[in-house]
């Protein structure tokens, strides 16, 4: 039988842990190392680091990390595959073939282009997500580092795969096995603990990297290396699988993957098998993220302590707004929240203290700049009774705007520039299928008799975890048992969420059921305004949504309560 396939992630993100890639080249035996430092957020970020330096573009903390793991990668035989080429892979492979003969290390050095397209007027990006064919093909020429631009996440694991194993754009089942497990890799300490609902009682001070053995069918199973911190079970995994996905098709360039077959079982401590994947032949078309700067905005938070809260907001919004109509000046918009973080008969001032968060925007930098800042501080000694802010209030920032087009698949380049500078033009699959919506499973059976309820938090029989797509937010739970998932299946409907999240309730929300992992996807749009980019809310990456789910109160059947094995989530 062929070995497994051992890949490992070292970056979820541009910014994490900049000792990952040495801590995983020395952590444990790797073929294949992995980065994902591309988001949405992230292209908007290097698109203005372009401007001001067209030879950039791609994300230099690469650079600095591969210093010291080219020669460990070089010593231990592991291929390293990244997308922090960004939008100049070009580029940051030349630097990577640069700083390898700098550092005295012999590597075959390759790239994937062809994403990025004719940007239209007024926007800084457009890239086409691509597969990982141009990976793969990069390493079937035998390169050691590839380096892509705005690939799919799932991509850094399927080019690799379909490398090794030879598997074609016919082998579906072994393709969306490979973006499952992609899937679980690509945001690193995710799938090891960070961010996780359950996380009391593990030691999280230091998460390993996840690693996943990936098999010759496409199953696999995710764990890390020995001696690391974290955890990776069933709820670590599953709440990765739900993590910015909607619906049972998770489409891609390479496949579609049915989220619906993923079967999950435990391997051992600190593994976690995913079998049962099941593949789709991928849309005809590719998704294409636009980035523009928005405008410009402005933020000032007012600090509101001891009594008499609501009568200080309303106080200083009413000068705020007279400020700006005696000085002529009117930002497009104007945002006000009043946050109660303040406790009656406070022990200290801090909590005795509210928060009144100013937002204004405008596509005028001087709208937000001077004039918001001045009326701001001009109110100082004559406004409501101990008057503060956080911060001072400064110029206005810029902000993104984030789009999502969709072209055909044959339109986009997709070019693997191998280590002896040939290029190979790859063709997108012959063989597609529309995205649709899989037809909704049954659902479980209702629990016969539920008996007396308890009002009690949603956390204390499920798990939750919320994140981004552009201007959406999703929020899969999950139930912690299969009686506690008899009840979530019934209880927790489209009407029940937008009660639990008022925000919500004007929006529209799409409920999506995955039984085999218990679980409920809801996606809701419109959440997020324009993009984390826009940081249109509280929370911009809606990271929390799911937490603030989990907090809400709601009858819970008391029999649940007492026999659920969820102790570390706790009112």
């Amino acid at each position: 039988m062929t070995a497994p396939l051992r890949m490992g992630n070292a970056s979820g993100f541009y910014g994490d842990r900049f000792d990952a890639m040495r801590e995983m080249l020395t952590g444990g035996p790797l073929d294949v190392l992995t980065g994902d430092y591309l988001a949405e957020l992230t292209m908007l970020i290097l698109g203005r680091s372009r401007l001001k330096d067209p030879a950039r573009g791609y994300a230099t903390t690469f650079l600095r990390q591969l210093e010291e793991g080219l020669g460990l990668a070089h010593e231990r035989g592991v291929r390293i595959v990244a997308n922090a080429g960004g939008l100049n892979p070009a580029g940051l492979a030349d630097a990577v073939r640069e700083l390898a003969d700098k550092v005295g290390v012999p590597v075959r050095v390759a790239h994937v282009e062809g994403d990025g397209l004719p940007v239209p007027e007024g926007f800084l990006t457009a890239n086409a997500y691509l597969g990982g064919a141009g990976i793969a093909a990069c390493l079937d020429a035998g390169a050691d580092v590839v380096v892509t631009g705005r690939v799919t996440d799932a991509a850094l694991v399927t080019g690799p795969a379909a490398a090794h194993f030879g598997w074609g754009p016919g082998d579906l089942d072994a393709l969306a096995g490979a973006v499952v497990a992609g899937h679980v890799l690509e945001c690193g300490t995710q799938a090891t603990g960070g961010n996780y609902a359950f996380f009391r009682g593990h030691d999280l001070r230091r998460p390993g990297f996840p690693v996943a053995e990936i098999h010759a069918d496409g199953s696999s199973v995710i764990t890390k290396h020995d001696g690391t911190g974290g955890v990776v079970d069933l709820g670590t995994v599953t709440a990765q699988l739900l993590y910015e996905t909607g619906g049972a098709r998770y489409a891609g360039p390479d496949v579609t993957a049915r989220l619906d077959t993923v079967r999950l079982t435990r391997d051992g401590p600190d593994r976690v098998r995913i079998s049962g994947v099941r593949g789709e032949a991928p849309p005809p078309t590719l998704k294409v993220g636009l980035n523009r700067l928005g405008g410009w905005r402005n933020e000032v938070v007012f600090v509101l302590t001891g009594l008499d809260i609501e009568a200080k907001a309303a106080l200083v919004q009413e000068q705020f707004a007279d400020a700006l109509a005696r000085s002529g000046t009117a930002p497009g918009e104007v945002r006000w929240e009043l946050s109660r973080t303040d406790r009656a008969d406070a022990a200290t001032e801090e909590t005795a203290s509210a928060l009144l968060r100013l937002v204004v925007r405008d596509p005028d930098p001087e709208t937000v700049g001077r004039a918001v800042s001045g009326a701001a501080i001009e109110l100082a000694l004559g406004s409501y009774p101990g008057f503060h802010v956080t911060a001072p209030p400064g110029k206005g920032t810029p902000y993104g705007v984030f789009e999502a087009r969709y072209v055909p698949a044959g339109e986009v380049p997709h070019i693997a520039v191998l280590p002896d500078g040939r290029r190979e033009s790859l063709v997108p699959p012959a063989t597609t299928q529309p995205l649709q919506d899989a037809e909704a499973p049954p659902l479980p059976p209702p629990l016969p008799d539920p008996g007396p309820t308890r009002s009690a938090p949603l956390g204390r029989i499920a798990g939750a975890r919320s994140g981004d797509k552009g201007g959406d937010a999703n929020v899969g739970v999950w139930a912690v048992d299969d009686d506690a998932w008899r009840w979530l299946a019934h209880e927790l409907t489209v009407e029940r969420f937008r009660e639990l999240l008022p925000e919500t309730a004007a929006l529209t929300v799409v409920r999506h059921v995955l039984p085999n992992l218990r679980a409920l996807n809801f996606t809701v749009h419109g959440l997020l305004g324009e993009g984390v980019a826009a940081q249109h809310r509280f929370d911009p990456q809606a990271k929390a949504v799911g937490e603030w789910l989990r907090s809400r109160h709601l009858p819970i059947p008391v029999a649940l309560l007492e026999t659920v094995h969820a102790p570390e989530a706790q009112a």
